[in-house]
């Protein structure tokens, strides 16, 4: 189906196909993201390609499946680039260094026991898979981000953004954004570099150098973005700020340097100037149109026959690091002096895993053939895959009865939080 005089076509099918599948998430209240997935799967090669429609229904006026499946088109392949640059670049304009540097020390603790915890146990399943430290490290990256779109657009929808249990769960999430940041150069040097640590080793300074201007940049460069968009026109922010987040990405990208964290700065250094409400009403669409085309990409190249091979690891993986957020998520709220059901709401409110899972995921396809072999690649990537479709509906169900969950669970902790009676003396 993907020719030039079906070009068009294809592109309103796709969307079509997103619409429908994000009017079906919310009317079950689930987020939208595994529905973009799997609708990208159902009208690709893997599944619509192969039934053959004139075996099935005994008839010939109906092409086969492989004449309707959408293939990945170069405007599907770049509008998932571009997902993934507006998903980071509002990320970092949340991010306010003001903000960071004032709430430091319980980001920090609350992270680093987010990290100790659910980074560590990534590693240790990643080496008893796959036996090699790239796998391990990239598995390691997939089980330990949290989704930053799923958790705010929840907080938003659950009210929970105004509760006290909000802090912990953003302040934890900006800790993971800003190592994931570093992690993405780090994985794509190695990855794309041939998995070697040391022929990696110039890719990586590269990397750590470019993330380094753009820090400079965001701290020394709030009045130029400030002068960029004194404008009294819509549109003149919306294409000023686009084509200075899409050059820097492709500018990092051009160097070997991930475009996700160079969107995720670029985003930074917006967040100190006075358009931050503009800049989300007005781009807030144009985030949701190409994350929405990123997410049905990732179906679209995905084979769920795939996820047969890597159903155990899927499975072992979820046993192991639901419980693993939930406990370091606990320990969060305790961080920041929540009481004991608070302190349970945060564990349950960071359990669901997305978009950065597969963006680590796609660096793992790229990497196919290079710093990973084929077969270890594809495993990685369908297992991001189906651990995500399966953790995003999982963490969403559980911040949706949390209620339920917390009346059961909070009288347990706080019955062992209570002193032991000393006999008496009498």
């Amino acid at each position: 189906m993907a020719t030039e005089t079906t070009a068009l076509i294809d592109i309103g099918v796709l969307f079509a196909a997103v619409a429908l599948a994000g009017l079906l998430a919310n009317r079950i209240n689930q987020s939208v993201i595994p529905f973009y997935i799997v609708i990208g799967m159902l009208l690709g090669e893997y599944v619509l390609g192969d039934i053959d429609f004139p075996a099935l229904l005994g008839t010939d006026l109906i092409p086969h499946g492989s004449e309707l499946a959408l293939v990945e088109t170069d405007f599907i392949h770049l509008g998932a680039e571009l997902g993934i640059v507006m998903l980071l670049f509002f990320l970092g304009l949340e991010f306010n260094l003001e903000r960071l540097i004032a709430a430091k020390e319980k980001i920090g603790k609350a992270g680093t026991w987010d990290l100790g915890i659910n980074f560590g146990i990534g590693l240790v399943l990643g080496w008893v898979l796959f036996g090699e430290f790239l796998p391990a490290f990239l598995t390691a990256g997939i089980v330990y981000i949290s989704s930053s779109a799923i958790i705010t657009k929840s907080l938003i929808d659950l009210g929970w953004i105004a509760n006290d249990e909000s802090d912990p769960m953003l302040g934890t999430l900006v800790y993971e954004d800003l190592f994931i940041a570093v992690y993405l150069a780090i994985a794509s040097a190695l990855v794309l570099g041939g998995g070697d640590v040391g022929e990696a080793l110039g890719q990586i300074g590269i990397a750590v150098g470019f993330i380094l201007v753009l820090l400079l940049l965001v701290y020394f460069g709030t009045e130029w973005f400030q002068r960029s968009l004194e404008t009294d026109s819509h549109e003149f922010i919306v294409l000023r700020a686009l084509g200075i987040t899409v050059l820097v990405s492709g500018a990092a990208l051009a160097l070997g340097v991930s475009e996700a964290v160079a969107a995720f700065f670029v985003g930074m250094a917006f967040s100190s100037t006075t358009h931050v409400h503009d800049l989300e009403n007005l781009l807030e669409p144009v985030r949701d149109t190409f994350a929405a085309v990123f997410f049905f990409w990732i179906g679209l190249i995905t084979d769920p026959t795939l996820f047969l091979d890597v159903l155990w690891i899927i499975a072992a993986a979820v046993v192991l690091t639901a419980p693993s957020k939930l406990v370091s998520g606990y320990i969060g709220g305790q961080v920041y002096g929540l009481n004991e059901r608070r302190s349970v709401r945060v564990g349950l409110g960071m359990t669901t895993r997305g978009e950065f899972s597969l963006i680590i995921a796609s660096i793992a396809l790229a990497g196919a053939g290079t710093g990973l072999a084929e077969g270890v690649a594809n495993d990685i990537y369908a297992f991001a895959v189906g651990y995500v479709l399966f953790m995003s509906i999982l963490g969403t169900t559980l911040m949706q009865y949390s209620g339920k969950i917390e009346s059961v669970v909070v009288p347990r902790l706080e019955a062992r939080s209570e002193p032991t009676p000393q006999p008496s003396d009498d």
